[in-house]
């Protein structure tokens, strides 16, 4: 028996569960629903990520597995907040590290269906922030969904149990992790 195919979520904040980070459980609890197997890498994990150097020899464990998580997915979700209109330092040096599939022959997203999630204290920076991921999930050569959920976390609050203030936001999350699973399943070759 085969396992079922894997999307992997990145996002969230240093210094604990975060906005970002619960929104991002949402959309992957959409994918798991679709049969797919998630993993996180929130915060906490992005914060092992030592900053990315291209010209390293060795990866630290933390980044092997990163690499190896997304090498091996089927599906991404990219969730980060806005700081000072664009992805946070941590979700961008994440990123940054695929540059190690550079020569896969799946190399970086290619044909990679992509959700996106932005977070904000504020509307002014999720826009901007869809935006940059938008294009560099282009320039990875993955597949960004359709839809992207943006969240005014000031008006929007998430609780511990995977929910949030606002159906309206929980269904744009979700809608996200079934788009992900979706397209997945048609790009499979």
């Amino acid at each position: 028996m085969s396992s079922p195919p894997l999307v992997v979520g990145i996002g969230g904040t240093i210094g604990g569960v975060s906005s970002t980070e619960r929104a991002l459980g949402i959309a992957l609890d959409a994918a798991a629903r679709e049969g797919f197997a998630t993993r996180m890498f929130g915060g906490a994990d992005m914060a092992r990520l030592p900053l990315f150097d291209p010209k390293a020899t060795a990866r630290t464990a933390a980044e092997d597995a990163f690499v190896a998580a997304v090498r091996g997915a089927s599906a991404l979700i990219i969730a980060s907040p806005g700081y000072h209109g664009s992805i946070s330092g941590v979700v961008k040096n994440a990123l940054d590290l695929l540059e190690d599939t550079a020569k896969d022959a799946r190399p970086y997203l290619a044909d990679m269906p992509v959700g996106l999630i932005a977070t904000a204290y504020g509307w002014q920076a999720t826009g901007s922030t869809i935006a940059a991921l938008r294009s560099i999930v282009h320039a990875l050569r993955g597949w960004p969904t359709p839809f992207a959920a943006a969240i005014n976390s000031q008006a929007t609050r998430f609780d511990d149990e995977g929910g949030a203030s606002d159906p309206a936001v929980v269904e744009q999350l979700r809608l996200v992790g079934r788009q992900v699973a979706r397209f997945a399943l048609v790009a499979q070759p």
